[in-house]
Parts: structure tokens; C-alpha cells; sequence
């Protein structure tokens, strides 16, 4: 299974680096409800990665996508494809960048999340991990990968999207736990993390993309010309 979380590693980094996530769930944490938000947007974050790799895996698996010879044209082609997507995204967070000397703004629905309840929270960690873009085409890109793996079979295939979706989840629950167990100076920490990343996504997410994008792309197209 060593091989097969390795391939996966870059895509599960790509959704753990979510700085819109992490400034949410960060002011989460500045919140009355902090200790129970907190930990509900984890949960419904982690639930919404299983939910769509899982269904993607079972896609994957269920239509033979992977042969003992060799994985199938349809998941070199998604790879090749969401490679695609993601230079164009690239080139509109670079588009959507703050100009120098403007401030970046925050999403409109993060001005509400004071007033959030636990199962607001959860459906929002569920929606920030299944239904973002980046984080669903690395989703399915990473299920592709793993259903595609000939040496895996059977549960060591779950076993492997599960150790993917706590690794995507590693940034998020680590904010959640620092803030539980860091004390006093956890608060300034995060709120010093927050205030980089609002002014540096667009910037992170453009690297990102690029990087990301070039994977995907170079594993797509390398694998529909062998």
C-alpha cells in the first residue's frame, strides 16, 4: 500500500493546502462556539472527501478502470482533463489577485460564521471539501489513481482513500487541534496565519493550480501515448 498512498501524496497535499478553508475554519475558532464548530466543520470536511472519493473509487473499481496489465485510457484521460481545469483556474486566481497596495477580500459567508451552529458547520466543511472545484477534481483524480493500483484489491483499497482523505485533512484538523491544546498563543498564531492567507490566496492558489496542473496533465498525457 506504501506505493499506491505515495502516488496519491501530491493530490492529497493540494487539498490540504485549501487557504479559504483554513481561514474559515480559523475564524471559526474565534467564535462563542468554537470548541463545538470547530470540531464540526472538521467532521463534515473529512465526510465530504470520504463521500466523493468514495463514490469515485467505487465508480473506478466497479468499471474494471484497471487491469493486471495495465490502468485504462478513461483514468488517464480524467487525469489529463482535470490537469486542464486546473491551468485555466491558475490563470484566473492570478487574474483575481489583489493589485499592490489593495487588501484581498473575504468571501461574503464568512462574515456570518459567528452566528454558525454545529450542523451549519458541518455542512460547510462538507461542501468546502466535496463541492470546491480543486478539491473535487484531486478527489477523483486521487480515486482514479488508487482503483487503478493492480496490486490492491478489496479493503486495502478503502484502507488507502482513508489514510488519502486524513492526509487532505491534516491542515484543518491541525488548526482545530492547536487551537484546543495551544492555549493563549494558538489564538495569536492563527489569527497571524489567517491575515497571510487572505492576503496571499490568490497567490498560493495560482502556484498551486500550476503545479498540480502539470502533474496531472504530464501523468494524463504520458499515459494515452505509451
Amino acid at each position: 500500500m506504501g506505493p499506491a498512498i505515495g502516488d496519491v501524496l501530491p493530490e492529497a497535499v493540494g487539498i490540504a493546502i485549501s487557504p479559504v478553508a483554513i481561514i474559515a475554519v480559523i475564524l471559526m475558532l474565534f467564535t462563542p462556539q468554537a470548541r463545538t464548530n470547530g470540531p464540526a466543520f472538521l467532521a463534515g470536511w473529512v465526510i465530504g472527501l470520504l463521500v466523493v472519493g468514495g463514490i469515485a473509487l467505487a465508480v473506478s473499481t466497479g468499471s474494471d478502470a484497471s487491469t493486471e496489465e495495465a490502468p485504462s485510457d478513461v483514468s488517464f484521460a480524467m487525469q489529463l482533463l482535470i490537469g486542464l481545469a486546473f491551468f485555466f483556474l491558475a490563470y484566473r486566481q492570478w487574474q483575481s489577485r489583489p493589485r499592490e497596495g489593495e487588501e484581498a477580500e473575504m468571501p461574503a459567508f464568512m462574515k456570518a460564521l459567528d452566528t454558525f451552529t454545529p450542523a451549519k458547520s458541518f455542512g460547510t466543511g462538507a461542501l468546502g471539501a466535496a463541492v470546491n472545484p480543486k478539491n473535487l477534481g484531486l478527489a477523483l483524480a486521487a480515486a482514479a489513481s488508487i482503483g487503478q493500483q493492480p496490486d490492491l484489491e478489496g479493503a486495502e483499497l478503502w484502507i488507502v482513500l482513508i489514510v488519502f482523505v486524513l492526509l487532505a485533512s491534516a491542515s484543518i484538523g491541525g488548526a482545530v487541534l492547536y487551537y484546543l491544546l495551544g492555549g493563549e498563543s494558538a489564538e495569536d498564531r492563527l489569527d497571524t496565519l489567517k491575515g497571510w492567507m487572505v492576503q496571499n490566496n490568490a497567490t498560493i492558489m495560482t502556484v498551486l493550480f500550476v503545479v498540480l496542473g502539470a502533474k496531472l496533465f504530464g501523468n494524463g498525457l504520458g499515459g494515452l501515448t505509451n
